[in-house]
């Protein structure tokens, strides 16, 4: 069975390579969103790729994650892996709903969401060489949009077949309904922590 591996913001497929998995992972790449695009209809585009004809899961990363539970939504997946995300607009941290009301967020330029490395590295809790070089291959005009989607997020809708995997010390984004939690993980487990989540994804069973 395949995998479809959603990465995070401004991430690509690296953050899934010490993931060992059961399943086959297939890496859904970013797409180019389109002028005023809902997060909803670029989940929907991004899920043509997703081969429909035999049974499949998805994993969603951080804002990846948010992507996998629109599609799901949709497409019923045998199973929906959420880690260090969210599944509800409701669970959105505090702090992320005051910068919702802030307009002005739209009208900045690409190169303000471009964090430093060394807040990156205190924010991701992480000292992963990773971080650096995908941060640097970030595209900002994505990562732009992406953040503004995700504080216009809205959704109520609980994903049938899910498995929700948080760490204890994100300081990103992780939801208080998590049917696993990393004990002292940070929002770059994926990568630090990867060997703990594939066994409790491998060892899951409906």
């Amino acid at each position: 069975m395949k995998a479809y591996c959603i990465s995070g913001l401004g991430a690509d497929h690296r953050v899934y390579e010490n993931l060992e998995l059961k399943y086959e992972k297939v890496h859904l790449h970013w797409i180019k969103p389109l002028e005023g695009e809902s997060l909803k209809d670029y989940a929907i585009r991004l899920s043509e790729n997703i081969n429909q004809d035999e049974d499949y899961v998805i994993i969603g990363v951080s804002f990846g994650g948010l992507i996998a539970v629109e599609i799901s939504k949709i497409l019923k997946p045998k199973l929906t892996v959420l880690i260090s995300t969210i599944e509800k607009s409701d669970e959105l941290p505090f702090q992320y709903r005051i910068f919702r009301k802030m307009n002005f967020l739209k009208l900045l330029p690409p190169s303000f969401f471009n964090l430093p490395p060394f807040i990156a590295s205190i924010l991701f809790g992480t000292k992963n060489p990773l971080l650096r070089v995908i941060l640097q291959d970030s595209d900002l005009n994505f990562t732009k949009w992406a953040i503004l989607s995700l504080l216009r997020w809205t959704n109520s809708v609980s994903i049938e077949n899910s498995l929700k995997i948080n760490g204890t010390s994100d300081l990103i984004l992780s939801s208080p309904r998590s049917d696993f939690y990393i004990e002292k993980g940070h929002h770059f487990m994926i990568v630090d922590r990867a060997e703990e989540i594939g066994k409790i994804i491998n060892l899951y069973r409906k």
